[in-house]
């Protein structure tokens, strides 16, 4: 499973590099705005650090205007992917984009037919939000599985992209369903790598060393 950072922050981007397992970045206009940074600026940033795939998303709300981003955005890398609402004129959007050969990243995801029509019109990402279910009272995780397992049964390329994930729980089901990639919050990858039986271990080695050295 790929492990995509969630974030427009460049300084987490580079410390969630550093533990050499990222596999690229996802971002939105709600994160770049955090940055504090010009849009175009934020992102021509984060595209010269990383070399997999960043996810920029589009504001418009017509195919044309959503084509007409694309085509400027993706020419400020190879590794740019598109993010797309899944709306009507989104799903003709991707159709377009996926036509050319740019890679589209299907966002706002909280249906396995929404899911569905994206693979048809070829998206390469689908990125179902499971914490945003969550807050409603539904189960996030359940869209998931029932995504994967349509994929599985028609054999679509699209790879189910976890979005809105909001514990490691979260990155555990997804692992255990079969999901293609997680985009975690910068805060959550740190809780992936923790554990307090490994502290507790390790305390204890370290404690014993230091017995069998003195003297």
């Amino acid at each position: 499973m790929k492990i995509f950072i969630d974030t427009a922050d460049i300084e987490e981007i580079k410390q969630a590099q550093s533990l050499g397992v990222l596999d690229g970045v996802t971002t939105n206009p709600s994160l770049v705005a955090k940055t504090g940074k010009p849009f175009e600026t934020c992102i021509k940033e984060i595209l010269e650090v990383v070399p997999g795939d960043v996810s920029v998303e589009v504001v418009g709300l017509t195919h044309d205007e959503m084509v007409a981003e694309a085509e400027k955005y993706a020419a400020w890398g190879d590794n740019v992917v598109i993010k797309v609402p899944i709306i009507e004129e989104g799903l003709k959007a991707i159709k377009t984009l996926s036509g050319q050969g740019v890679k589209v990243n299907v966002t706002l995801c909280f249906s396995p037919l929404q899911a569905l029509l994206a693979a048809k019109a070829g998206a390469t990402y689908i990125s179902p939000f499971v914490g945003r279910l969550d807050d409603i009272h539904t189960d996030g995780m359940e869209l998931i599985s029932q995504i994967v397992d349509i994929y599985g049964n028609y054999a679509y390329d699209t790879e189910v992209l976890v979005a809105s994930i909001r514990n490691p729980m979260h990155v555990v089901s997804a692992a255990l369903m079969g999901a293609d990639v997680c985009t975690i919050p910068y805060k959550v990858i740190g809780q992936l790598l923790k554990h307090p039986l490994t502290d507790k271990g390790l305390a204890a080695f370290l404690a014993d060393w230091e017995k069998a050295n003195k003297g």
